[in-house]
């Protein structure tokens, strides 16, 4: 069997250095593992982290027919203590954590098999009952080695702290058969790493917040590769798919060293956060990854354009149309992203200092941005070779609900981003009325 864990081998045994600070680190899963198949070790892989405990294997129908199933019966077969409970219509909700916990209490260790919305599931079940958890990926996805839980507390998604995996498999030949959207969409929230790097290495130029470089320094490893074999993604190509799934499992992996997970999210995801909390009806049931993929799209293009502009913006205080919000959202999720938006708000000092700021610095401002940017035709390009959805006509969303949605998702988080900057400058309305969409 060849094995693509590549430069996670390391980090696993905390042996990579960093280049520029010599540091190292525990990235606090036991073991990651991306073979072209996993069949037959599945019992020792996980004899190997959870040995002696009593085990339930959570999947829904689709990851137990795909993945779920063997693994049941190769631990069975292994004498180990293992039951399985597929879940019918898995929902990533309070109410769902609360239904995993109660359907699989009497385990002592879960093992999600597949799907963000299981796994972020049981982590977060797992991070409140104490118990161990692994999982087995259906899809070459970021979320299985993150140390946080996307869950929705009454309609409004939070990223939650918990605890990562113990183990984490990615068995490719399982991958190779998933649907070749979920790729598309894996790759797309990969490469958001442009867009998300700049609004967090912005918000760090402008206000001294937190930033740090390590989650990058580690894509640079393989993102040049990943674009080049872009095209490669969907045929089937082991070795391209192969290097997908470890820059994703790098991806994931960026919380353990920033004790967030800005690193990778940052206003594209807000905007998906926005479709997936607010669309209702009008959701075409597009993945998460899609829409990130949509989002990503639209951010490069309006960060390529403040930046390739030689005259600064002009900010003013932040104006939060409390009527405006009340007409698109509930009143409870508008109070929430009242006191989202007040923790980054400009008033007229912030402001006038941002304009001093620009005056005499906004070429060195934008050049250090730049630096980190993948200029809007790579992007758009490497896209489109790996499948990827680009617009909110190709999710099959509604063209003015995406609008909302670019207007709307600055206030959902209190993160700083370019969508802030344009929308206490020029307002982000003249963009969004002009972007393709």
């Amino acid at each position: 069997m060849s094995d693509y864990s590549g430069i996670l081998s390391e980090l696993v045994a905390g042996t990579w250095v960093e280049p520029d600070t010599g540091r190292q680190y525990d990235v606090g899963i036991r073991d990651i593992v991306i073979r072209d198949s996993l069949d037959g070790a599945e019992a020792e892989l996980i004899a190997a982290q959870h040995d002696g405990k009593k085990i339930t294997i959570v999947s829904d129908p689709y990851t137990h027919d795909a993945l779920g199933q063997r693994i049941y019966k190769a631990l069975k077969a292994g004498g180990q203590n293992v039951t399985e409970y597929v879940w019918k219509d898995p929902q990533c909700s309070d109410a769902g954590v609360e239904h995993i916990r109660d359907a699989t209490r009497h385990c002592e260790a879960r093992i999600a098999v597949g799907s963000g919305t299981v796994n972020d599931t049981v982590k977060y079940a797992c991070f409140l009952d104490e118990r161990e958890y692994s999982v087995f990926a259906t899809s070459p996805m970021n979320a299985f080695t993150t140390a946080t839980a996307s869950v929705s507390f009454g309609g409004f998604k939070k990223s939650i702290s918990c605890r990562g995996a113990k183990g984490v498999y990615f068995d490719l030949s399982v991958l190779a058969n998933c649907p070749p959207r979920l790729i598309s969409a894996a790759f797309a929230d990969v490469i958001c790493r442009t867009t998300a790097q700049l609004d967090w290495l912005l918000s760090h130029l402008l206000f001294a917040t937190t930033y740090v470089e390590t989650p990058y320094t580690l894509l640079a490893y393989d993102e040049p590769g990943m674009i080049r074999g872009a095209s490669d993604m969907l045929t089937g190509d082991i070795d391209a798919l192969g290097m997908l799934t470890r820059i994703s499992a790098i991806m994931g992996l960026g919380t353990t060293f920033t004790d967030t997970t800005h690193s990778g999210s940052m206003a594209e995801h807000m905007i998906s956060h926005y479709i997936d909390m607010f669309a209702r009806d009008r959701h075409p049931k597009s993945s998460h990854g899609e829409q990130v993929g949509v989002a990503t799209i639209t951010m490069s293009q309006l960060q390529n354009q403040v930046l390739g502009s030689a005259t600064a913006p002009v900010m003013k205080p932040t104006r939060i149309d409390k009527d405006t919000l009340l007409a698109r959202c509930d009143a409870q999720s508008v109070d929430n992203m009242i006191r989202e938006t007040a923790k980054k708000a400009l008033d007229q000092q912030a402001a006038d200092e941002l304009n001093a700021r620009f005056e005499t610095d906004w070429d060195t401002l934008r050049g250090r941005l730049k630096e980190v940017m993948l200029p809007y035709e790579t992007l758009s390009e490497a896209m489109q070779q790996a499948g990827c959805q680009r617009t909110a006509t190709d999710l099959g969303l509604d063209s003015g609900f995406y609008r909302e949605a670019v207007t709307g998702a600055r206030f959902i988080r209190d993160r700083f981003s370019m969508l802030d900057i344009v929308d206490d400058s020029t307002g982000l309305q003249q963009f969004a009325d002009s972007m393709p969409v």
